[in-house]
C-alpha cells in the first residue's frame, strides 16, 4: 500500500510537472510569439513575459523580432542611358507583425530571406534605371536609398508582415568599359573647364596688363612734363643769374666765354684750327701790348 501510495504521488507530481511545462511559455523580451490551436493562430503579437497555454491542442511559435541583416550579392543594374553598374548593397529588416509573418513565411527565416531578396532586387533595379551615371556617382548613397527603402518597406509591411528599416550601398563600380568612358568624360569636361579658366585668367592679365601700361605711360608723361617745367625754371634762373653776373663785369665774361671756347675747340690730342692770328678768335691770346695797339 505504501509503495502504491508513493507511485501514485510521484505520477502525480510528473502530472503536474509535465503540465506546468506544456501549459506556461516565456518569450523574450526580444522576441514575439503568435499562439496557435492546431496550426489556426488565435492569439497574435504576444509580448514578452510568462503566459499559459492549453496542452497538446495549442502551440506556440516565437519570432526574433531584433533587426536582422540581408546581406545580397553584387548585381548589375542598368542606368538610365542603359550604361551598366555593379552594385553591393545590403537591406536591414525587422518582424513587425508576427502573425502576418507567419501566415507568409511559416516563421522560416529562410522563407522569408528568400522572398526579400528578389523585392529588393527589382527595387535597386527600378531605382538605378531612372537615373543616369552623373546622378549615380554625384548623388549621396544614403539619398540614393531613400526612396526604394521607403517603397519596399510599405510592401513587405503588407505582404510579410516585416518592416525593411534601411537598404545600404556599400559600394557601387564601373566596369571597366564604362569606367574608361567615365574616366575619358570626366576628363574632357576638367580639360574644358581649365582651358576656360585658363582664358578667362589671360583676358584678366591683359586687362591688368593694358591698365598697368596706361598708368606707366600717363606717369612718365607727368614725369616729363614735371621735368620739362623745372628744367625750364632753372634754364630761365640760371640765365637770369649769368645775366646780372655779366652786366657786374661785362669785360670779365667775356674773357671767361672766351677761355671756354679755347678749351672746347682744343679738347683732342690731334685737334688743328687754322685761323687769321689777328683774328678776334685770339684776342685773349695775345700780350696785354699787342692789345693796346689794338
Amino acid at each position: 500500500m505504501v509503495n502504491n501510495r508513493s507511485l501514485i504521488i510521484v505520477g502525480g507530481l510528473a502530472a503536474v510537472a509535465w503540465l506546468a511545462s506544456n501549459s506556461l511559455f516565456v518569450v523574450d523580451e526580444t522576441e514575439r510569439a503568435v499562439k496557435l490551436r492546431f496550426g489556426e493562430v488565435i492569439e497574435e503579437n504576444i509580448q514578452s513575459g510568462l503566459h499559459f497555454k492549453v496542452p497538446i491542442t495549442q502551440t506556440v511559435r516565437k519570432f526574433d523580432t531584433r533587426v536582422l541583416t540581408l546581406d545580397t550579392d553584387p548585381s548589375r543594374y542598368l542606368t538610365l542611358e542603359q550604361k551598366a553598374v555593379i552594385v553591393d548593397s545590403y537591406v536591414k529588416w525587422q518582424v513587425v507583425n508576427p502573425t502576418r509573418y507567419y501566415e507568409a513565411t511559416a516563421g522560416d527565416e529562410t522563407m522569408a530571406i528568400r522572398l526579400i531578396q528578389p523585392r529588393v532586387d527589382e527595387s535597386l533595379r527600378n531605382e538605378f534605371g531612372r537615373l543616369d551615371l552623373q546622378q549615380i556617382i554625384a548623388e549621396r548613397r544614403d539619398d540614393l536609398m531613400t526612396g526604394p527603402a521607403e517603397d519596399l518597406d510599405n510592401l513587405m509591411r503588407e505582404e510579410l508582415g516585416v518592416a525593411i528599416v534601411d537598404i545600404r550601398v556599400k559600394r557601387i563600380d564601373l566596369p571597366d568599359d564604362v569606367s574608361t568612358a567615365v574616366f575619358d568624360r570626366m576628363r574632357s569636361e576638367r580639360e574644358r573647364e581649365a582651358r576656360e579658366w585658363r582664358a578667362q585668367g589671360q583676358e584678366e592679365a591683359e586687362r591688368i596688363r593694358a591698365n598697368a601700361d596706361r598708368r606707366r605711360q600717363v606717369l612718365l608723361a607727368q614725369a616729363t612734363e614735371r621735368a620739362e617745367t623745372l628744367r625750364g625754371e632753372g634754364d630761365a634762373e640760371a640765365a637770369a643769374i649769368f645775366s646780372e653776373a655779366y652786366e657786374q663785369n661785362a669785360e670779365f665774361f667775356t674773357f671767361w666765354r672766351s677761355l671756354n671756347a679755347y678749351r672746347d675747340s682744343f679738347d683732342g690730342e690731334r685737334d688743328m684750327m687754322v685761323l687769321d692770328s689777328t683774328s678776334d678768335f685770339f684776342r685773349y691770346l695775345r700780350s696785354p701790348e699787342v692789345q693796346g695797339e689794338e
